[in-house]
């Protein structure tokens, strides 16, 4: 009975009904009018989620690892300098992806348990007098550790640096999930997936780009075809598509957009934030210990968990699957064994939050770990009481602190 257990894995989400209706559709012809006229407002509901202006925006089918690939294929060039801050796994698989490009990368090793360094990222470019790095990549939400970084920091250490750098950023975690400004941010390309906030099998990327970015790509001379931002814009500009399009696909992401739009993206924000405050409290709770440390930066869509020593993460999240039937995300890289994640993104509800920390408190149980019976569920079912009619987005409440809200 698994299959009828949410999961709670950062991606890919629980599937909301309506979405699942939506894909199940019979074979459409892609050259048909009828195509040609849906793309229009489905461009239109990515600009309104990207919170940008710009025209260019594409959709592959892909994955956000194919979105960062597009990105850089696009604009850079072989021996082109990019700067990087190296902060988890997902951080570091874009680096590894820019050196396999011939690119060169100047990697800023950061904490793990910490965000991207804006102060880091202004002093390497302050350095960098000739202007030879093209542009600074940075990871919105590393899935891995849970941790998110201040992009309108960075791009603030950018500007003070009087640099003339791109701005890249993977938002595969945190777009249509957590506050993202593309244009208010100066991001010159943003990166995601369908599988995520968008609540959608994986099998889309999805890559907005500035006109900056695009005027870079005139020069650019990596290879791409499959990735072309020139063919994909001219074919869906004129309503359809260079290859075939993966239409149901397609459709189930007009109607996340509408689902997004229709709620309000200020309340998508805050709900993610209920979301992830709710286990913040279960794991303050349980005595455990977050892999972020500083919970200004800690993500409402994933929270990485360090477990303590002497016990093993990854046989706790084996047990919880094989006895209880729902899964839970594995640590990652350096974290393997020693962290287990809980998503709560996308389609996700008290009830279900509240179920997901029972199941992995029992697991926990199991194996011995030293929590008190029913102290997470606990303090989750009171945050999610008192956070019940809030509105604000992202308000100043932290683990320490919820317990004087209302």
């Amino acid at each position: 009975m698994s299959d009828s257990n949410p999961v709670f894995i950062p991606g890919p989400t629980n599937l909301p009904e309506s979405v699942r209706r939506a894909i199940d559709l019979p074979t459409i012809d892609h050259r048909s009018p009828a195509f040609a006229e849906a793309m229009p407002k489905l461009f239109a509901g990515l600009r309104s989620i990207f919170a940008t202006t710009s025209p260019h925006i594409f959709v592959f089918p892909s994955t956000g690892t194919g979105g960062w690939e597009a990105t850089i294929a696009n604009t850079l060039s072989q021996g082109d300098k990019v700067l990087a801050c190296r902060h988890g796994v997902f951080s570091d698989k874009w680096i590894r992806m820019c050196e396999a490009f011939g690119l060169i990368v100047d990697v800023i090793e950061c904490d793990w348990r910490g965000p991207a360094d804006p102060a880091l990222i202004e002093a390497a470019l302050r350095a960098d007098q000739n202007q030879s790095i093209k542009a600074v990549l940075a990871t919105h939400n590393e899935t891995a550790t849970g941790v998110r970084s201040d992009l309108k920091a960075i791009r603030e250490a950018i500007d003070r640096a009087g640099h003339n750098a791109l701005f890249f950023v993977d938002g595969v975690s945190s777009i249509a999930s957590m506050d993202f400004q593309m244009d208010a941010w100066g991001i010159d390309a943003a990166v995601t997936g369908s599988q995520k906030g968008f609540m959608m099998p994986a099998g889309l990327a999805i890559v907005a780009v500035s006109e900056k970015a695009i005027d870079a790509g005139k020069t650019a001379t990596l290879p791409r075809f499959f990735f072309d931002f020139k063919q994909m814009g001219q074919m869906t500009h004129q309503g359809g598509f260079p290859y075939t399009p993966p239409m149901q696909l397609l459709a189930g992401l007009q109607h996340s957009i509408d689902l997004l739009l229709t709620e309000g993206l200020d309340a998508v924000f805050s709900r993610h934030f209920k979301m992830g405050e709710g286990v913040r409290q279960a794991v303050s709770a349980w005595n455990l210990s977050l892999c972020c440390e500083d919970l200004q930066y800690a993500s409402d869509t994933v929270t990485t968990i360090m477990v303590p020593e002497g016990f093993n993460a990854d046989r706790l999240v084996e047990h919880a699957y094989s006895r209880y039937g729902m899964s839970f995300g594995a640590g990652l890289g350096k974290l393997a064994g020693q962290a287990f994640r809980i998503g709560h993104l996308g389609m996700l509800s008290e009830a279900q939050a509240l179920s997901g920390l029972a199941v992995i408190e029992m697991a926990m149980r199991d194996l011995d770990y030293p929590i008190v019976s029913g102290s997470g569920v606990a303090a989750a079912e009171e945050w999610y009481r008192s956070a019940l009619n809030m509105d604000a987005v992202r308000p100043v409440i932290t683990a320490a602190t919820c317990e004087d809200v209302a």
